[in-house]
């Protein structure tokens, strides 16, 4: 693993050299939430001022007037404005550059941002800058991003409540990079009313022994389909679920592409299901799967962790994302959530600080009380219902009458509790979103009928090699 850091560091440098003349690789999709809609004048970006509120208190000295901060969509900007915003100092202003993820726009404007960042103005220098899990190592293993510990000055003991994986994912050579407000395990998020409907009960432990291994999973689907539903939305609603506990990473030390068991397994429960019906062959994000999730949806449950039940999902459960968020706006309340048949997790975003900032004390306050703090951090819980980054806080909501509205007053912190100390990235590698891209799309065909298995197998490897002909099958 560190071999494989230590390269796609070098890889990383050369890359943001070249951005001027080469395209990067194809983001990982995810749902933003039509931030592109307010536009700045400067890179396409929304402008979400924070600076002006009228009471603050100093987060510690400052040399820069402008706190620029880059990131993809609006989950980030929400939580700053409601438990940071008022501590920005006087004078100070907030310039939200928000990119989409997709086509990799958000990671081209970065790259180019980054390049100038030496000698860029003093209000157009980047402070701060959010990366997804799957393409982490292209930014922490290079000289960009500050170290939290040494240069930023965060502590050990500021640090010890953050689950472990979330250092690690941004970690090289013992150098942490980065942190995230956010824990991401995910869960089985099913439709109540259908649960009692097919299986005679919505209850959330219950529903859980049916659905405890692939096995049970296989056979709850059996009757949903008997039932006119479909037990997921297409191809790669679990995905994850097998990606996350594999035992190999996708690369070996001699640089050789590996298919762990996991994957195919994935793949052959994927092409049964769409033979016999039990998915929609929606893949996703799409329009199709969307679709599914609204009260009348005949999809039985999504795969997720928090942030996607906030931020992706809910909306599309109403019948108006415009009215207050409640029982009786379609589908609000009639949801639950399970762990499923394996623990797995989805995701994150982590906060970078980036070389070059003249915020350096504004940026520590910030990854202090947004990553840091337990009070801040299960108020994030409580009004936005993500699992957040602080062990203490998790599980003393894990063991409270919290619950959330959404899921029917069913308190889900202690439904994640378990797979989130499960979580683990021994299988992690820096290639994993070109690995994802490139099957998910490649096994599209064969699930469809397209192509053979072997066929779509071959068409993955020449894709993969493609684009990274350093590698072998």
């Amino acid at each position: 693993m560190k071999k494989m850091k230590k390269a796609l560091a070098m890889l990383m440098v050369l890359t943001m050299v070249c951005a001027m003349f080469a395209a990067c690789g194809k983001n990982d999709q995810k749902a933003n939430k039509d931030q592109t809609n307010k536009e700045n004048t400067k890179d396409n970006s929304t402008d979400g001022k924070s600076g002006d509120n009228k009471e603050k208190t100093t987060a510690g000295s400052t040399g820069g007037k402008t706190l620029r901060i880059y990131c993809w969509n609006t989950e980030f900007q929400d939580r700053f404005n409601e438990y940071y915003a008022s501590k920005i100092p006087s004078g100070v202003t907030v310039d939200w550059v928000i990119n989409p993820n997709e086509d990799n726009v958000y990671q081209t404007k970065l790259d180019e941002a980054l390049q100038k960042q030496a000698s860029a103005s003093p209000e157009d220098r980047i402070d701060l800058f959010l990366i997804e899990a799957d393409y982490a190592l292209k930014y922490v293993g290079t000289d960009y991003t500050l170290d939290v510990v040494k240069d930023i000055g965060l502590t050990e003991d500021d640090l010890s409540q953050q689950y472990q994986y979330t250092k690690d994912v941004v970690t090289v050579d013992g150098s942490l990079k980065g942190v995230s407000w956010q824990s991401c395990p995910m869960g089985f998020l099913y439709r109540r009313s259908m649960a009692k409907a097919v299986l005679g009960t919505d209850d959330p432990d219950q529903v859980q022994e049916m659905i405890s291994d692939w096995t049970k999973f296989d056979a709850v689907a059996a009757k949903m389909k008997d039932a006119g539903n479909f037990m997921l939305s297409g191809y790669d609603d679990d995905y994850r679920v097998f990606a996350n506990n594999k035992k190999l990473p996708w690369i070996d030390d001699n640089n050789k592409i590996v298919v762990d068991d996991e994957i195919k397994q994935w793949v052959s429960q994927t092409k049964t299901y769409t033979d016999k019906g039990y998915n929609n062959k929606a893949s996703l994000w799409s329009a199709e799967s969307t679709a599914q999730m609204a009260k009348d949806g005949k999809v039985f449950g999504y795969f997720g962790p928090a942030w996607f039940m906030d931020f992706c999902f809910m909306d599309y459960t109403l019948d108006d994302p415009n009215q207050p968020k409640e029982i009786g706006n379609g589908g609000y309340g009639d949801w639950a959530m399970c762990k499923g048949p394996q623990g797995s997790y989805w995701g994150g975003t982590w906060i970078c600080g980036a070389a070059g900032t003249d915020n350096i004390d504004i940026v520590k306050d910030i990854m202090l009380t947004m990553t840091c703090n337990k009070d801040t951090l299960v108020k994030i819980t409580n009004k936005f219902g993500d699992f957040t980054n602080n062990v203490a806080a998790m599980t003393e909501l894990a063991n409270s009458d919290f619950g959330y509205p959404f899921l029917g007053g069913q308190n889900h912190i202690k439904v994640l509790l378990e797979s989130a100390q499960d979580i683990h990235i021994s299988a992690a590698s820096p290639f994993d979103q070109t690995m994802t891209e490139k099957l998910q799309l490649a096994m599209k065909d064969y699930f469809e009928g397209v192509v053979t298995e072997q066929q779509a197998w071959d068409n993955f490897y020449t894709e993969v090699l493609g684009k990274h002909p350093e590698l072998s099958k």
